[in-house]
């Protein structure tokens, strides 16, 4: 039996080694912010400019990706070119949405008074008559096999909620860009922690990184490295990884909108804001590789619906000028789509409990969709709904349609108006993301050494409220058993001096403990979402 003091410090050591909390614990990211080189790997890093990409090895930040991520650099010039226009077309540029249903999942959501989060809508009389709420509600009461809450509903095959047109105001998207509007702290970090909720898979970023790879299943090329780290088995399925994946990177592309529009407070003028991309994106590589990666989920579901997109009606005037024309760009898109969107939907939702997993990855991406009517900015909140239908969209054309019922002559109205819409902007929006990176390494490039240093100092001080010099920057952060050593030499040290306070040491890490492993035991491991880049 242990007599001495030192000797009950070394038994409770197990435990003492669980208190160790990095001083950034509320990211998921903690542990991942000071890699070496990471910054300069994503804004250093040189597009592809080549479509021909077979054994081509993957380059620069976009890690364990293979072709498929080469040729969207390779494609989106020309595709921001040709969708940034097509969304410009009465047809895309025209959304029908209820902002002001009432939030399910909580009374107090509050609302944003800054002047960013304002919106202009439009009046009903400049929208063509076809695309009205009259119009499109007659469409809508066709649908079968619906479940309804007033003014929404849903179809068995449906990945979100969808309006039933009955209320709702009209906006031109084109006037309401997505940018930086302040919405942020609390409000907007409990938007996100309760989306990250819905993760019940219980994925993190961490987790994706450091994790092995999913269960074994042969992939084509295009998906293997996408979806697995080291080539190590793992009970990770393919379908949890691409949830969080998705989610993940419907967050980065937003947080690279607000740094890409970011409104200088001081001057007034909008711009691009570098330490803002530092701080959200370049400093977690991972988070690009998700926008690239919902980028080809998109481009794939572009692609198969080509067809149906092809004849789809897109006329608002007895001319079809506007038809033709919005025909014209869209047909570009679709074939830069077939070029880029290398994603095998077929390898994913198969084998003995696919159904049953299918419908849980449903019934969460219908939460998320319902957790935009608690966003209490009104902005934030129309392209929170329109991005995650259009992901929804993109997943029920992936997953639940075939070739038969994509056959746009046995099955013309297959989508709502507001599907296709929101598909077309949602592509918009992450092919644009792509291209503001772009803008920040040639930001990144004009600046000296000296600044590019102070940059990532900046964005490590933001991540850890503790003091560094540039040099402990790109150092790695001391491991667990170095800590609680430490921890346990203090103990030692305030043992000696007195028993009274070494028992009140002992007893406050011990409650300490306690109150970390109830957070432990919480249902979700999201509660703090990707923390550095909360707002909406």
């Amino acid at each position: 039996m242990c007599k001495t003091d030192l000797c009950l410090i070394f038994r409770l050591l197990p435990i003492l080694t669980t208190l160790w909390v990095p001083t950034n614990a509320e990211s998921f990211l903690s542990n991942t912010l000071i890699r070496k080189n990471q910054v300069q790997s994503v804004l250093e890093h040189q597009p592809i400019d080549a479509l021909e990409c077979e054994n081509t090895k993957p380059t620069g930040p976009i890690d364990t990706t293979m072709c498929d991520y080469e040729t969207v650099e390779s494609v989106n010039g020309e595709l921001f070119t040709n969708i940034h226009e097509l969304v410009k077309m009465p047809f895309f540029k025209y959304f029908q949405v209820d902002l002001y249903r009432d939030c399910p999942f909580w009374d107090d959501y509050g609302s944003c008074n800054n002047p960013g989060c304002a919106i202009t809508t439009v009046d009903e009389s400049e929208v063509p008559l076809k695309w009205r709420a009259s119009a499109l509600s007659k469409v809508d009461a066709l649908v079968e096999n619906r479940h309804e809450l007033p003014g929404c509903y849903y179809r068995d095959s449906d990945f979100c909620w969808l309006d039933d047109n009955t209320e709702g105001d009209y906006y031109d998207l084109t006037l309401v860009p997505e940018r930086f509007t302040g919405y942020s702290g609390p409000e907007a970090h409990r938007i996100w922690r309760t989306i990250y909720e819905e993760n019940c898979f219980g994925l993190s970023e961490f987790s994706l990184m450091d994790g092995k790879a999913p269960a074994p299943v042969t992939l084509p090329d295009t998906m293997t490295d996408v979806l697995r780290e080291d080539g190590a088995d793992s009970d990770q399925c393919l379908e949890k990884r691409v949830y969080y994946k998705v989610i993940s990177g419907l967050h980065a592309s937003i947080s690279t909108h607000i740094c890409a529009e970011y409104l200088n407070q001081t001057t007034g003028e909008w711009g691009s804001n570098l330490q803002c991309f530092v701080n959200r994106i370049a400093s977690h590589p991972e988070r690009l590789q998700y926008i690239y990666f919902n980028t080809v989920l998109l481009l794939r579901a572009v692609a198969r619906l080509g067809p149906y997109l092809s004849a789809y009606d897109y006329c608002s005037s007895g001319t079809h000028q506007d038809d033709s024309e919005t025909k014209e760009k869209l047909l570009n898109v679709i074939h830069l789509a077939q070029q880029a969107g290398k994603f095998d939907e077929g390898a994913l939702f198969r084998g003995e409990n696919a159904n049953v997993l299918k419908e849980e990855f449903k019934i969460h991406f219908r939460n998320v969709t319902r957790i935009m009517d608690c966003v209490g900015c009104d902005k934030c909140r129309l392209w929170g709904k329109i991005q995650t239908t259009g992901i929804a969209t993109a997943l029920k054309v992936l997953f639940e349609l075939d070739e038969k019922t994509l056959d746009p002559h046995t099955n013309a109205n297959l989508l709502q108006r507001a599907e296709v819409v929101a598909l077309i902007n949602t592509l918009h929006r992450f092919s644009e993301s792509l291209e503001a990176v772009n803008e920040f390494r040639r930001i990144w490039a004009d600046l000296s050494a000296t600044e590019s240093e102070q940059l990532i100092f900046d964005a490590e001080k933001a991540a850890l409220p503790i003091p560094h010099s540039p040099s402990d920057i790109l150092q790695p952060p001391p491991s667990l058993f170095t800590v609680a050593g430490s921890r346990v030499f203090s103990i030692v040290e305030v043992c000696r001096e007195s028993v009274a306070k070494c028992v009140v040491k002992i007893l406050s890490l011990c409650t300490r403990g306690l109150n970390i492993m109830s957070s432990i035991l919480q249902p979700s491991g999201k509660e703090s979402g990707p923390g550095a880049y909360e707002e909406l």
